[in-house]
């Protein structure tokens, strides 16, 4: 793409503090089998070696921005602000990309006028970027409203690709010094932003939600992410999805004690990676106490988790050749939470 052209997809990328994973990052945005793009690095305020890093790159489709830290979904407003393109493409900084995830993202809105966010499965990757060889891989087709609050079918923030009329239709300016501003993920959450706008967008506009088959995300599960204070997610989270009861009251009345424990169980199984066994075998039985409807929609994730939590009080040699055989055996075909 010529530097002055107008790009077809913007892809925008928030950074604070990312100097160990920004340059796989940005490569695999520059790699893409797709060049009608543009690449917004959004600097909400690092104070590391990111932009010395970031400053070697010399593709003219690269924009960089910069602003006073404001947060993930701040730095992804300004992101989307600066954008020019009629697609909107989000990738955590942390994360990668497939080479032909734009070129299939884009085929799959082009030809799907309804669909207004193409997300995609993911595959788990550590600290190294190592595969681990499980994913998420959600339902692609035929998404409700009760899907998109209770599963959260897009997974993650590096998954999405959103037609730019969706999130207009969705935004609003912010208040006092920022009534200017034109916000679209909501700036008060550090947590379950994502969720949040997604189901505003599901509650409030008729673009459909849809999934292509193919894993083209790389999403990087780090250590202090799965250590992280379960119980401020939880409260992150419930506080996220309350902000949208007013839209709809009779559907939170019906959906909220579900959507409740399919999150309890995500955290019961993140517990269990941080081998917190105590804290995921409380979670997981809080997960069936809330609605038991979980053991009747997915039988077996429920059950691995409710087995996953007993076993962790076996010496942990045990516990450990136990997992590997069903990495082994049963992680590819994982599933989201």
């Amino acid at each position: 793409m010529e530097a002055n052209s107008i790009p077809v997809v913007s892809v925008v990328i928030p950074m604070y503090n990312v100097e160990k994973y920004i340059e796989q990052s940005v490569n695999s945005v520059l790699n893409q089998s797709y060049h009608h793009f543009e690449l917004i690095l959004v600097d909400d305020g690092c104070v590391d070696n990111t932009l010395d890093i970031v400053n070697n790159f010399t593709d003219p489709r690269i924009k960089v921005v910069r602003q006073a830290n404001r947060g993930l979904s701040g730095a992804r407003n300004t992101g989307i602000e600066s954008a020019r393109g009629i697609y909107i493409a989000l990738l955590d900084a942390d994360d990668y990309w497939a080479t032909d995830k734009l070129a299939k993202h884009i085929q799959h809105l082009s030809v799907n006028p309804k669909v207004g966010i193409s997300y995609c499965p993911s595959l788990f990757i550590d600290e190294e970027g190592v595969l681990l060889g499980v994913g998420q891989f959600p339902k692609l087709k035929n998404i409700t409203k009760q899907h998109i609050f209770c599963r959260n079918p897009v997974g993650n923030g590096s998954s999405p690709v959103i037609r730019r009329s969706v999130l207009s239709e969705v935004g609003c300016f912010g208040m006092n010094k920022d009534k200017y501003r034109k916000m679209y993920f909501d700036e008060s959450l550090r947590q379950s932003e994502d969720i949040e706008l997604w189901t505003r967008i599901a509650l409030n506009t008729k673009w459909q939600f849809e999934g292509i088959s193919s894993p083209l995300t790389y999403y990087r599960v780090n250590d202090s992410g799965l250590s992280a204070d379960v119980d401020k997610q939880f409260a992150s989270w419930q506080h996220a999805v309350m902000l949208n009861k007013a839209s709809d009251p009779t559907f939170f009345k019906q959906f909220y004690s579900l959507a409740k424990a399919y999150q309890l169980r995500y955290l019961a199984r993140r517990a269990i990676q941080s081998k917190s066994k105590v804290t995921a075998f409380k979670l997981i039985h809080q997960a069936i106490y809330c609605n038991y409807r979980i053991i009747l929609q997915e039988p077996s994730r429920t059950v691995m988790t409710l087995c996953c939590a007993w076993l962790k009080f076996l010496p942990s040699k045990l516990y450990s050749r136990i997992e590997k055989f069903a990495m082994l055996n049963f992680g590819n075909s994982s599933i989201k939470q």
